[in-house]
């Protein structure tokens, strides 16, 4: 049983591993939502269903909880892909982990330097490094299609609205976003 099926169900996490997988799922829910900012420890500890003591204790200061978070969602999403979830599934994962990474900037922790792996951006980087002349243009390619991916999840509604696309259906946004993926991915 893992720890967050634990807490869905009333039960108090115990052990080290439950009660550090429920304080990640707790906080990356409440940092997607709220931002780190407007999250107190406190607030992580009763979502979690543990004693706040314990996250200090197992993740010291909340800007070391908010990079082990976001190491935790990079390496949860990474492992959706990897295992071959449902595009649902892994898009799901993939918004709250932008969504994380924008409410952590938006609030001033320096997310680069938090975040000590990037599986995802690693996995697009040697994915597309055969197709360039050489890793710098791959890692500009994997950097604007992140950036491509971060602005539409975040900013959909005022993109359409200002470009009064307001009506495309949300299949062929989807699909034309896929298309300047690839296109941004593939060398020139």
């Amino acid at each position: 049983m893992t720890a967050r099926s634990a807490t869905d169900r009333g039960k108090i996490p115990s052990g080290r591993e439950e009660v550090a997988a429920a304080v990640l799922e707790a906080a990356a829910d409440l940092f997607a939502d709220r931002g780190p900012a407007a999250t107190s420890i406190r607030d992580i500890a009763a979502r979690s269903k543990v004693n706040h003591g314990l996250v200090f204790r197992h993740f010291g200061t909340k800007e070391q909880l908010v990079g082990a978070v976001l190491d935790h969602l990079g390496a949860d999403l990474a492992g959706l892909l990897h295992f071959g979830a449902s595009d649902e599934v892994v898009d799901r994962a993939l918004d709250r982990q932008m969504r994380v990474w924008a409410r952590t900037l938006l609030d001033g922790y320096s997310a680069e330097q938090l975040q000590t792996r990037f599986p995802n951006a690693d996995e697009m980087i040697d994915h597309v490094r055969a197709r360039h002349d050489n890793d710098a243009s791959a890692r500009l390619a994997v950097a604007n299609a992140i950036a491509l991916q971060l602005g539409w999840r975040l900013f959909a509604p005022m993109l359409r609205a200002a470009t009064g696309i307001d009506e495309l259906p949300e299949a062929e946004l989807r699909e034309a976003v896929l298309a300047e993926l690839t296109r941004i991915l593939e060398p020139h």
